[in-house]
């Protein structure tokens, strides 16, 4: 299941030279739920998404929306926590180095509202707040993340 997260697919800037050389796009949307097994049938029943829980080292469940060779990005589905008082959605963008766009988001305006952490075996993972209070991800590929 966690061949979507790998390198050479999802979060990948694969063949990049720097941070210049990319755009990054919008690769991965993310629910909070409350009850995430009531959030996964809703969404199961609704749209026909395909929703399992990861066998990973957090709670997690991943969400399958495309079919093969259509456009259309994939997700998860999490836990809501304290922190997390309001539902939300988090897309999540490909970077080749979460560093460097810490950088670039703080130098323009931006805030980090969950500094970087490891996603094992999946990459580094960023929250941040544009200027307008907008939150998104953003992930760097690296399968040794611990």
């Amino acid at each position: 299941m966690l061949e979507r997260f790998s390198k050479k697919h999802l979060w990948s800037s694969e063949g990049k030279s720097s941070v210049d050389d990319v755009m990054p796009r919008v690769i991965h949307f993310e629910i909070n739920a409350e009850k995430p097994e009531r959030t996964a049938k809703f969404y199961e029943e609704v749209f026909r998404w395909k929703i399992v829980k990861w066998e990973g080292p957090v709670e997690y469940w991943l969400i399958t929306t495309e079919k093969k060779n259509e456009p259309g990005i994939d997700g998860g589905l999490s836990r809501r926590t304290e922190a997390e008082s309001e539902p939300s959605v988090v897309n999540t963008i490909d970077v080749p180095s979460v560093d460097e766009y810490v950088e670039k988001i703080e130098r323009n305006g931006g805030t980090v509202v969950l500094p970087k952490h490891a996603v094992p075996g999946v990459g580094w993972l960023v929250y941040f707040k544009d200027p307008e209070g907008n939150m998104f991800g953003m992930m760097q590929a690296d399968e040794s993340a611990k």
